[in-house]
């Protein structure tokens, strides 16, 4: 399988995310220019990644420019297909904007740009350190989205204390129900707040970022 990662101007995880898919995890990576639209390249046993950074400078809001980017154009047709797509930070908030994911990120509760490790939890079964680094990530929905969310199992992550207890304390930007990632209904679309990516090399002091990648790519090859 391969993964392409698209690059806005404005990304700056992009080159993250590459090396940790290709150096830490082994597999294939093929950069993905904003103004193309070919994914020839790639079939629905494929998944393309969208990271994080501030596409287009964050104007207007958080991913309302890049969602309608011509590569855009061809990963909602990609996703419509089956085709797997990751979001992170920046690339959660293109997937909530471009409808392929519910809901919304907002301005952090504090009103400020947050960048520090936290921990989140999730299909691991414990407590994963994690940075994060954004000022709009508080996930937001509908009671009603909140509860089919819930009910279809569709919360990947949540924020939690370092021993994996979910509480409002361990919730570092307000995200209802302490929500740090989500996927979509039919599970080929996943998008989190949290860079696995920036915690997946031993030289940065932090792997548990890898366990999270692991994970994710295995829902993808267990789709394809």
């Amino acid at each position: 399988m391969k993964f392409g990662v698209v690059v806005f101007p404005g990304s700056n995880c992009d080159r993250d995310m590459m090396d940790a898919l290709r150096d830490d995890l082994g597999q294939e990576v093929i950069p993905l220019w904003h103004k193309d639209r070919d994914l020839s390249k790639f079939s629905t046993e494929d998944c393309i990644v969208l990271p994080g950074g501030f596409s287009f400078g964050d104007y207007l809001r958080c991913g309302a420019i890049a969602r309608f980017s011509p590569m855009m154009q061809s990963v909602i047709q990609f996703a419509g297909q089956g085709g797997k797509v990751l979001g992170v930070c920046n690339g959660f908030q293109i997937l909530c904007e471009s409808h392929l994911l519910p809901g919304v990120l907002l301005r952090n509760a504090n009103m400020q740009f947050i960048c520090q490790n936290v921990y989140i939890t999730g299909e691991e079964g414990r407590a994963l350190k994690i940075p994060i680094a954004h000022g709009e990530g508080r996930y937001y929905a509908d009671a009603a989205t909140l509860d089919k969310l819930e009910n279809n199992n569709q919360v990947i992550y949540r924020y939690c204390d370092e021993n994996g207890l979910i509480t409002d304390a361990a919730n570092p930007n307000g995200s209802t129900r302490n929500i740090a990632g989500i996927c979509n209904e039919s599970r080929n679309v996943f998008g989190m707040m949290p860079h696995p990516e920036r915690a997946s090399n031993a030289l940065l002091g932090n792997i548990d970022g890898r366990e999270i990648l692991k994970t994710l790519t295995a829902k993808v090859l267990s789709l394809a």
